[in-house]
């Protein structure tokens, strides 16, 4: 009752479980049908909604040729549940439907339904792998009612990428889509856009793409001038510092944040950071010779952050746990998944500091060039919908960010896996060996067995350990063999097989059970420590006891286990010790109790707490952006499809006059003689060539009118230009203008940004928000920018290739004329050859230059 009243998703599962119902009474009729009957309902379908019908009108009928279709074509028939979810996906929710319930078959019914319009439905996955399988797989149901598909991969060419979004239904990971939409806006030629209007979405593993992957916002990077101070010099000093890691925010910690200590740096091990005391600021001036002057001065700003990244790289980053190297490059490792994330790299110079760390090739820091979060990307579909295992932890950030219900669909077949009580060891060394004697007593037997571990350091540690113990046909799944993730998944559930896996642990393959496995208990699942999330620790679970089948899944942990160090686990330690001496036992066992499941779960319920919250302020962060992306995004849109620029580009010049008079002198109706002598030398360096406009023409004219004779002469070059140049030639020449003008200043703007954002919180010490701080200077400055785009316009537009266009005598007369009022500002003929001249003649516009040199140039 609670549930039907105050649970949305609740409520949403017993809305869609009538539809279901529908759906399962046509299954007789559509069995009947032949397949060139069943394949004509994707067209009856199609004219049905250019007719006027809607999406959810024929959904049911759509969901019952999908289903009738993939009996035929793939040899699956959807469940029930699948009909569910599928329906639940359709509202714009996440479904969560447990491990092994068929969520991409799940999918199919859906993008079929959405599909049919016309307008493109993107299935997204965690990794290529799962993409290409699913295009392949599923693709093969598509084709055979009709409609196309595409797979979008990252070595793709435009060319390929565009015939990719054409298609009905297309395959991608999220980061791909992403960068493609950041590219799209930095093109310069409307032929080369890949993407089109982004529609409708279905993201496979929600929780990984939509929560895990939110931490990192998407950034394209572009070269950056050269560090004052190398890397590796800085990184030689931070590496000879003495420091220590505490535990500064437990209220019963008396350790506190001292920067008068005998330290040199100080590592937080909860907060998980690192600062540099009053000492260490002091080796740091004398080291790097700053010659009096303070290490936080504002001159020294690039090396302060230099050595901040160098202590991040060197106390907080770990290798094989955030980082793997390989061939001599540093890769992230995804912790969610466990999974390398080729391509991607640190931003703000963390990534080279960790280069340097490891004495790898460092290569040249980047500046940012485009950037969005996954959290902006994707609420800019038209639709979105998500399938997972594990989403009703986060529905609160489902429904807060995504605007998406989470709605639990029911199993197939009953759960019956045994997930038994977490095994809590006072030490890692008692966890380790209970750990092992368990694998080693199953691994006899012939049950398989998947242990899931934090790190790649961690699964080699591990996997040690049991070859040591004698087990037999061990595999080891983490990032460093990943390739060979399909071939160790299909062998996990057989007799006798041991895997040691990071947290990838074939996330979205399916772990199959050999023959006799069953009668064995199933696959056992054992953690070698809980996990940040409780969702990871769920999928991990979920390796096991799929459709019904037995299974068996614990964790073994202990109070050195880094989630609990985080969480203060030292104030149990004396509890626990007299727990163990209680059981009379030389060796150590395992304690099982409920406030210790407690402790556990609160720890984990504080991270996540954390980590929502740091997503969030990337968001809101990332919402000023956003606002200053769409309208600079809409501008150069609006700039590569119309079709004649001319009304666009007067119209920024005439307010770029305007702005520039009332930020010189104001607008009046008289001004004195210095105050005009100081706008003509403005107009000559920024608006006009000089000389055009005098004080003497514009003396006893008030601000209007000195507009109006800016504009003027603007007006005639603009026109006498236009007048020079083929349309279409002069219509790319605006193009490429006004793209110009406004990409130079966006770049700079970003920069400008992420300066402030760095800047603005330190100002949360002098109880400032931050972020009100950051959006009130960024809109500011957003303002600002927008002005210099319209006048660097103006002043290209005015101001650059005149001597092109006229003969050296022609440009000084005019600009004369300009300045005593005698101007023809009648559209003035283009010269014309009588007789196309060579590349190497002298041009006929009497410049004196080669003629592919002046009017040859770029085919004019």
């Amino acid at each position: 009752m609670f549930k039907s009243l105050f649970d949305a998703g609740y409520k949403e599962l017993k809305r869609v479980e009538k539809i279901a119902n529908k759906i399962d009474a046509l299954a007789p009729e559509y069995s009947k049908l032949t397949d060139e009957q069943l394949q004509a309902k994707t067209l009856e379908f199609r004219n049905r909604l250019k007719n006027g019908e809607t999406l959810d009108s024929i959904t049911v009928e759509a969901f019952a040729t999908v289903r009738e279709a993939s009996t035929r074509v793939l040899g699956m028939t959807p469940f029930k549940v699948q009909l569910i979810g599928a329906l639940a996906l359709h509202g714009g929710n996440v479904s969560e439907m447990k491990t092994g319930e068929g969520k991409t078959l799940t999918s199919t019914l859906v993008a079929y339904l959405n599909a049919l319009p016309g307008n493109g439905v993107h299935i997204v996955t965690v990794n290529e792998y799962l993409a290409s399988r699913d295009a392949e797989e599923m693709g093969k149901l598509f084709t055979w009612l009709g409609l196309t598909v595409g797979l979008n991969l990252r070595a793709l060419s435009k060319e390929e990428k565009q015939e990719q979004y054409k298609c009905d239904i297309m395959y991608s990971i999220s980061s791909e889509l992403g960068f493609d939409y950041l590219r799209d806006h930095m093109v310069r030629n409307k032929e080369n856009l890949v993407q089109r209007p982004l529609n409708f979405a279905i993201i496979d593993e929600a929780d990984s793409i939509l929560i895990d992957e939110a931490r990192t916002p998407l950034i394209i990077s572009g070269p950056m001038k050269a560090q004052q101070v190398p890397y590796s010099n800085v990184d030689t000093f931070v590496k000879r510092l003495i420091g220590r890691k505490i535990n500064a925010t437990l209220d019963e910690e008396e350790e506190k944040l001292d920067f008068t200590s005998e330290d040199e740096y100080i590592v937080d091990v909860r907060a998980h950071h690192v600062v540099l005391t009053d000492k260490g600021a002091r080796k740091a001036e004398e080291r790097f010779s700053l010659n009096g002057s303070n290490l936080y001065d504002p001159e020294n700003a690039n090396l302060l952050h230099l050595i901040h990244n160098s202590l991040r790289a060197n106390y907080l980053m770990t290798k094989d746990v955030d980082y793997a190297v390989q061939d001599d490059k540093v890769i992230i490792i995804d912790k969610s998944t466990g999974r390398l994330m080729h391509g991607r790299q640190y931003s703000e110079g963390l990534h080279q500091a960790i280069e340097a760390k490891e004495n790898v090739k460092i290569n040249k820091e980047t500046r940012i060039v485009a950037t969005i979060t996954i959290q902006n990307f994707f609420r800019m579909y038209k639709k979105l919908a998500g399938m997972t295992g594990t989403a009703k932890t986060e529905e609160e950030e489902f429904r807060n960010i995504y605007n998406m219900y989470v709605v639990e669909v029911p199993t197939n077949e009953p759960m019956i896996r045994i997930d038994a009580p977490d095994y809590l060891f006072l030490t890692e060394k008692a966890k380790y060996e209970a750990l092992v004697a368990d694998i080693i007593e199953r691994h006899k037997k012939g049950q398989p067995v998947l242990v899931g571990t934090s790190s790649d350091e961690m699964s080699m540690k591990v996997a040690s350990m049991v070859r040591k113990a004698g087990a037999k046909n061990l595999e080891i799944l983490n990032a460093k063999n990943h390739e060979k993730e399909a071939k160790i998944i299909a062998k996990a559930g057989q007799v006798g097989a041991v895997t040691i896996a990071t947290n990838m642990a074939g996330r979205g393959t399916d772990i199959k059970l050999g023959e006799g496995v069953e009668e064995l208990g199933g696959l056992a699942v054992l953690g070698t420590a809980r996990n940040e999330s409780r969702r990871v620790d769920n999928q991990l679970r979920g390796r096991s006891g799929r459709q019904g089948n037995p299974g068996y899944s614990r964790f073994y942990i202990s109070t050195e286990d880094e989630l609990l160090v985080r969480f203060g686990a030292e104030r149990l330690r004396g509890t626990l010790a007299l727990l163990v001496k209680e059981k009379g036992s030389d060796k150590e066992t395992p304690l099982e109790y409920n406030f210790l499941s407690k402790f556990v779960e609160n720890a984990q319920k504080k991270i996540e707490g954390l980590n929502f919250d740091s997503r969030k302020t990337i968001l809101e962060y990332d919402e000023v952006l956003r606002m200053q992306r769409e309208v600079i995004y809409g501008q150069r849109e609006k700039i590569l499809f119309v079709e004649d620029l001319s009304e666009i580009t007067l119209n920024m010049i005439k307010t770029a006059a305007e702005n520039l008079v009332d930020a010189t002198v104001g607008f009046k109706k008289r001004y004195y003689e210095d105050e005009l002598e100081s706008l003509v030398q403005e107009i000559d360096s920024k608006f006009l060539p000089r000389g055009a406009l005098t004080v003497e023409k514009i003396k006893d004219k008030n601000g209007e009118q000195i507009v109006e004779e800016m504009l003027k002469i603007s007006n005639f070059i603009f026109e006498d230009k236009k007048a020079h140049v083929p349309a279409e030639q002069f219509d790319r020449y605006l193009r490429q203008l006004l793209l110009e003008a406004i990409d130079d200043r966006w770049l700079d703007h970003i920069d400008q940004m992420d300066e402030l954002r760095q800047s603005v919180r330190l100002q949360s010490y002098a109880q400032i928000n931050p972020l009100r701080e950051y959006q009130e200077i960024g809109f500011q400055m957003f303002n600002e920018m927008l002005a210099e785009v319209e006048l660097d316009i103006a002043n290209r537009m005015n101001r650059l290739k005149m001597r092109i266009l006229l003969t050296p005598e022609e440009h000084k007369n005019l600009i004369a004329s300009f300045a005593s009022g005698d101007a023809n500002t009648q559209k003035r003929q283009p010269k014309k050859a009588e007789v196309k001249p060579g590349r190497n003649d002298p041009c006929p516009c009497g410049s004196g230059k080669k003629y592919k040199n002046c009017c040859g140039r770029n085919g004019q």
